[in-house]
């Protein structure tokens, strides 16, 4: 089905027959993937890539292959001149200020009380102007829309684009965070008789994990208030959207699916993703197909009729209508893409909350019943969604959607993928993220490219290791569901080299493929530089981007945009108070992330230490 089909669809709400699944010529397929053991999370610094020098053949954009020869690209991340060209000296101090702050573990795990008191001691005016020499200049670009652009100028005058990120959070308690989760992802029916729905404990809101930001060291979060709230959060994207596209002619501008609605709604669209891909994989079982690759399991297209019309899910003759309404199943077979297709949209989005239920051999509502304002609600959030698609359209500007919380992310992929499929027609405008530290992140990597290869629209692509690790772990353990994390920080590290290299031979093969490298790890980006030179991917193609948070790894960031590579900074902005969460979670982050390693402490003492044997006392940046 099609994302415009898919709104357009629940617009018109008039009943629909619950019982059946109907299908409309258009197509809906998830990005969700078994469960194979394949590779977790964390951030680390390792060694330093040098790349050597050796002509290679360049491949064009337009795929035909040139006999112009390209030099291997050289990239020294030692070389500090080049790394902090962009920094004055009271830049470099206050990073060597900041960094040593995060090492001491009473200020990082006070650091939300010191703040207070400061606050308090100091008075609003000093605290702020306390926090704009430290903590929020280094990690945050300004308060507003005018104030970040001296950032932005600077750093695209030293070849460092920017993906603007409003990073304003509500400052709740974690009572009120738990009991917000739990009003907003409860629906009335489960109010009304707790249990009497057949829900995965996975899909349920729990109120021990209610507060999300427990365990999360990154990512920004969002607590459903009302409608109201949502359309306020949609307008502070379009001004995010609106300002990255007057600021440079190839900005990116972030979201969060959990900002647009009730998450309700993300949850139990999840949970049928979830169900009717186990229902496929009991299917492949029957066909002796489980311990396939997941692209490979093809099942027999009339054995499945016979096996769907002997347990009752539907009339051989519909089941026969959905298989040829969709042109399904043309070579005799159907695979898990395909599969996806069936789940289809009816006159009422409630309706598309279907699932095969083994035991009964039936399809049944995921719920008994939903509320005229459950219906509006998830109505309202897909509007939002797409207006804010439209609006990165008209503005010239990239939207990447961030990634969430596993027991939300299937609902988050299949929009963003309806999204692509619009709107990703003849460049990539919508780019989803891929959290690495998944057992399953591979699988979903690859469906979702063969879906762009099938459909001939741009893949776009974020990497990266995960925000969640933490949380998604003690929350499987104890509600008592398998545990989606890779076992260690090695195999999230080979997951994340298997799918990057999965998505730099799409681009190097059919050149219709994007990928924002998203990693402070400089063994990571020495591992795309080398790839991109055996594959002949040049950087001026701008396919592959890299990606690092403002304030941190400056010495991967400059030195990549100044040789030539589309690079770019999240660039966080927002009022003083309003950013504080935000900032509480960099310090955390980088209490982990500067006792694992000295090296950007030390490179900045070592561009510090040549400027004053320079005579540079007093450095400025030229740009």
């Amino acid at each position: 089905m099609s994302y415009t089909k898919f709104v357009a669809a629940i617009a018109r709400a008039n009943s629909g027959n619950v019982n059946k699944i109907r299908i409309s010529p258009g197509r809906c397929r998830s990005t969700l993937a078994s469960t194979k053991k394949q590779e977790e999370k964390e951030q680390q610094m390792d060694g330093c890539p040098v790349v050597e020098a050796e002509p290679v053949e360049l491949i064009s954009q337009t795929k035909n292959i040139t006999n112009t020869k390209l030099s291997k690209i050289h990239i020294d991340f030692d070389n500090t001149q080049e790394a902090y060209r962009s920094k004055g000296n009271i830049e470099l101090l206050r990073s060597l200020l900041v960094f040593k702050l995060c090492t001491i573990d009473v200020l990082v795990e006070k650091n939300k009380e010191l703040m207070d008191l400061s606050k308090k001691l100091f008075g609003q005016w000093m605290f702020e102007k306390m926090m704009k020499m430290t903590f929020y200049g280094q990690f945050v670009a300004g308060e507003d829309h005018n104030s970040i652009k001296p950032l932005i100028h600077k750093n695209q005058a030293f070849g460092v684009g920017a993906v603007l990120d409003y990073s304003v959070e509500e400052d709740l308690t974690q009572e009120e965070a738990e009991k917000k989760e739990m009003d907003s992802c409860v629906s009335e029916a489960e109010k009304e008789s707790p249990g009497a729905d057949h829900r995965e404990k996975k899909y349920k809101a729990h109120r021990q994990f209610g507060d999300r930001r427990g365990g999360v060291t990154s990512a920004r979060t969002y607590f459903y208030a009302d409608e109201s709230k949502c359309d306020t959060q949609m307008e502070t994207f379009i001004n995010c959207i609106k300002a990255s596209g007057g600021a440079s002619a190839d900005g990116f501008s972030a979201i969060k699916m959990t900002a647009l609605g009730r998450p309700q709604f993300l949850l139990q669209f999840s949970e049928v993703l979830v169900k009717w891909r186990q229902f496929f994989n009991y299917l492949a079982a029957q066909q002796g197909k489980s311990e396939m690759m997941v692209l490979e399991q093809k099942l027999e297209l009339e054995q499945l009729k016979e096996s769907l019309t002997k347990m009752g899910v539907g009339a051989k003759d519909d089941i026969e209508n959905w298989f040829t309404g969709e042109k399904l199943g043309l070579s005799g077979t159907i695979d898990l893409l395909d599969w996806n297709s069936l789940i289809n949209d009816t006159t009422k989005i409630s309706s598309l909350l279907m699932v095969p239920n083994l035991e009964t051999r039936q399809l049944e509502p995921l719920l008994n019943k939903f509320t005229a304002e459950e219906e509006k609600q998830m109505k309202r959030m897909l509007q939002r969604v797409d207006v804010l698609a439209k609006h990165a359209m008209e503005n010239g500007v990239r939207l990447m959607v961030d990634a969430e919380q596993t027991y939300f992310q299937p609902a988050i992929s299949r929009l963003t993928l309806e999204m692509q499929r619009i709107f990703n027609r003849e460049k990539p405008i919508i780019f989803n993220t891929y959290q690495c530290y998944l057992k399953e992140a591979y699988d979903n990597v690859t469906m979702d490219i063969e879906l762009s290869r099938r459909e001939g629209w741009y893949f776009g692509a974020k990497l990266v290791r995960g925000a969640y690790m933490y949380q998604e772990r003690d929350r499987a353990k104890e509600i008592g569901y398998e545990d989606p994390i890779n076992p260690d920080y090695e195999a999230t590290n080979r997951m994340y080299h298997k799918c990057l290299e999965y998505v730099l031979e799409e681009i190097e093969h059919r050149r219709k493929a994007n990928i924002m490298v998203a990693s402070h790890n400089e063994d990571t980006v020495k591992f795309t530089l080398e790839k991109m030179n055996e594959m002949g991917l040049s950087p001026t193609e701008n396919k592959v981007y890299f990606g690092q948070l403002l304030g941190m790894c400056d010495q991967i960031s400059f030195p990549l945009g100044q040789a030539g590579f589309p690079v770019y900074k999240y660039v966080p902005y927002g009022p003083v108070n309003e950013v504080i969460p935000y900032l509480s979670r960099r310090a955390q982050e980088n209490r982990g992330f500067m006792k694992g390693s000295q090296r950007e402490r030390s490179l900045l003492w070592t561009e510090l230490k040549r400027r004053m044997l320079a005579g540079q006392i007093f450095y400025k940046p030229v740009y």
